[in-house]
């Protein structure tokens, strides 16, 4: 797959800073997730390159390279950005309704894996250890229930 030998060359062997697990991880396991939800290949080519394109600065860096790549694929990323980067730890909300969900049910798919895998991480390495562990548990809480997850 294009997508995953792409961002495999992205994050080459690099590590996450607290609990030194290889970013691959995050990909490698999401993906594991998205078969067991029966996703579509499109799906597991848009969440492999999504680390790509969330913030900013790898936004910059990274869209003239993806010229190449199927515009779908692309695309699905890009909502997932949009997504994603609404409701990051640090906002603090009132109702779970103020998280936006994407009107594609792939890009919803995509995030579940993201959530499901990344929550999955913070209990292993960071829960109770991290000095924002109580707020990034109910981070996880607040979309595990907006994506039907909890």
């Amino acid at each position: 797959m294009l997508e995953l030998d792409l961002i495999g060359l992205y994050y080459g062997k690099a590590r996450t800073k607290r609990s030194k697990v290889p970013l691959m991880n995050h990909i490698t396991e999401g993906l594991d997730i998205l078969d067991v939800m029966a996703c579509t290949d499109l799906v597991k080519r848009a969440y492999c390159i999504h680390p790509m394109v969330q913030a900013d600065v790898d936004l910059v860096k990274n869209i003239a390279g993806m010229e190449t790549l199927d515009g779908r694929v692309v695309a699905l990323a890009m909502e997932y950005r949009r997504v994603a980067n609404a409701y990051l730890s640090p906002r603090i909300i009132k109702s779970i309704d103020e998280i936006e969900l994407s009107p594609l049910e792939d890009v919803n798919d995509m995030l579940r894996a993201d959530k499901l895998q990344n929550e999955k991480d913070f209990r292993k390495y960071h829960l109770g250890t991290h000095p924002r562990s109580k707020e990034l548990e109910e981070y996880f809480a607040n979309w595990f229930k907006r994506l039907d997850l909890a």
